[in-house]
């Protein structure tokens, strides 16, 4: 005879289940910095490069110190990091049209499509992963995924208030 009742036994799998998703994205954090490290070696762009351009092409066009709020980062290092940016023609810096004291970053299209090439492959491993899925199963999947990141953004602003 089971000892284990029905509800033990539901809490044990989602306990599993639980563990088995953190697992998986820990994995998936890993594969995706190895990926953006191979891309950046490609073409010659540090990791953090890589996220403000992601940043920047996300959100678009921004003064200097909104994207360093949104990278995270000090103004004085995203200064650094702008200049190597413009330099390797990702990026330009444009005098913002409702305050010419101000300027606004923004990506180089042609130049991003560039580097955007070079995720083809694992945009394609997307699109078919993807298609194994039912439409309530995406929806499903894209909530759990924004979850995750208003979680990660909670625990960021935290660290960072203490």
């Amino acid at each position: 005879m089971n000892s284990v009742s029905p509800a033990s036994d539901d809490a044990i799998r989602r306990q599993k289940g639980a563990t088995a998703v953190r697992q998986a994205l820990r994995e998936l954090r890993i594969q995706l910095a190895l990926l953006n490290y191979t891309v950046g070696s490609q073409v010659e762009l540090k990791d953090i490069d890589l996220d403000c351009l992601d940043i920047l092409d996300t959100y678009g066009p921004l003064s200097p110190s909104a994207l360093a709020r949104r990278a995270g980062l000090h103004p004085a290092t995203m200064t650094g990091i702008l200049d190597r940016l413009e330099r390797g023609g990702w990026i330009v810096r444009d005098r913002d049209p409702s305050d010419r004291r101000a300027v606004i970053v923004r990506v180089v299209t042609d130049r991003y499509g560039d580097l955007v090439r070079h995720y083809r492959d694992m945009a394609r491993s997307m699109n078919k992963l993807l298609a194994g899925y039912s439409a309530s199963e995406l929806e499903t999947i894209a909530d759990f995924l924004r979850r995750t990141v208003d979680a990660g953004r909670d625990a960021t602003q935290k660290l960072g208030e203490s």
